[in-house]
């Protein structure tokens, strides 16, 4: 019996049937591309316009744009002494009564940096702080969000804001005050810029914005005058650049789920109850099987060229080949006078292949081959099995 298709012409089919699939792959994939590259794009955009902050980044030393040598060159001019701390140890045995301490890239101290820190006598001054230092420096002042409009008013009676007047900020974050405390160059929704709140021993201001203090925004507006104003209020400034601190400094001994802020932690939370929730709405009820009519009735011939596709898209010839030769065998055996049980019997199988032999027109290897031999080959070859297999059954009929 023939199982596969005839050399002639296979190429053409094969490569046509190669592109056919390629294509459904693509168009059932190419969501998931578009996605993914769509969240490349973001991300590439994101670290392109995110500003990038140079290690010498408001470094009163440091002559770049970024730097603030300039405005501790005026400050010095004016009788204003600075020193410049490395360390939180440099800068807490420098900072007394009467001075300001400037606290810049707080990202750089760790947890016991900002706990010694915090107990300074000096006055305070915390350029774009981190979250982290806030809590540990003024706990009633909390972030709210970035901004971005050039320039701002002081919208306040605090000194050192009103006496500068408009500031280019650019880039900035914005604050608000729980209790006590003074703020100034407020948002459209009210939040500020700068803030500034006592604790008892010092007064600790909060500046938003890294572009009044640096060299290349100076000169903009009044940013020098704020600098000056904040920097230069007490006798001398001690302005604290840290290095960077040594790998593991921070973290101790402490876990990954010590590590983890509280709102991750929550966050993390609630996508489990929103998974558990989701799989429980889609799991399957377990019951007793119910019978319904259908919505719509469906024609034979419909429901053999569906399953005829299923079966072809996912190449299950071993499959087809089965129905078609189960469907053959409950066909014939009727009209050989055989049981209906005997049709998907194994042991009947030599029974009906000499019952089908004697009255047809082929041999017993033949038959066999045609009702229970393997799978085809091919597409090809299951055509040919079908063929085969509607001669028997119109031969058997016709004895």
């Amino acid at each position: 019996m023939v199982t596969a298709s005839p050399p002639r012409g296979g190429a053409p089919a094969a490569e046509a049937s190669a592109r056919q699939v390629a294509g459904r792959r693509w168009r059932s994939a190419r969501g998931v591309v578009a996605a993914v590259l769509a969240m490349i794009v973001i991300a590439v955009a994101l670290a392109a316009l995110r500003p990038s902050a140079a290690a010498e980044a408001l470094d009163p030393e440091s002559p770049k744009q970024d730097g603030s040598r300039a405005l501790a060159e005026i400050l010095r001019r004016h009788g204003t002494p600075v020193t410049v701390a490395r360390s939180t140890g440099d800068a807490l045995g420098a900072a007394g009564p009467g001075t300001v301490l400037v606290v810049t890239r707080t990202e750089r101290l760790t947890e016991e940096d900002l706990a010694r820190l915090s107990g300074v006598p000096a006055d305070v001054l915390l350029v774009r702080p981190t979250s982290f230092a806030l809590e540990a420096f003024a706990p009633q002042v909390r972030r709210r969000g970035p901004s971005f409009e050039e320039t701002a008013e002081p919208g306040c009676n605090l000194p050192v804001a009103s006496l500068a007047g408009t500031v280019g900020f650019h880039e900035s974050e914005t604050y608000e005050v729980a209790g006590a405390g003074t703020a100034c160059y407020r948002t459209d929704y009210g939040d500020a810029r700068l803030v500034q709140v006592g604790t008892g021993t010092h007064t600790v201001t909060v500046l938003g914005s890294t572009a009044p203090l640096t060299n290349r925004r100076l000169t903009e507006e009044g940013n020098a005058a704020l600098g000056m104003n904040l920097a230069g209020a007490g006798a001398s400034a001690v302005w604290l650049a840290p290095d960077l601190p040594k790998a593991g400094s921070g973290a101790g001994q402490r876990s990954l789920g010590d590590l983890l802020p509280f709102g991750v932690k929550l966050l993390i939370l609630q996508l489990l109850v929103a998974v558990l929730l989701v799989a429980l709405w889609r799991a399957r009820r377990l019951g007793p099987v119910v019978a319904e009519a259908l919505p719509v009735v469906v024609r034979s011939a419909e429901t053999v060229e569906g399953l005829a596709r299923l079966y072809r898209a996912g190449r299950a010839r071993d499959r087809a080949s089965d129905a078609l030769r189960s469907g053959a065998r409950e066909r014939l055996v009727p009209l050989l006078g055989l049981p209906r049980s005997s049709a998907q019997d194994p042991s009947a199988a030599r029974e009906i292949v000499t019952a089908v032999a004697r009255r047809t027109t082929y041999d017993e290897t033949y038959v066999g081959a045609a009702l229970y031999g393997p799978e085809p080959l091919d597409d090809a070859g299951l055509i040919a099995l079908t063929d085969v297999l509607d001669d028997l059954e119109r031969q058997v009929r016709q004895s």
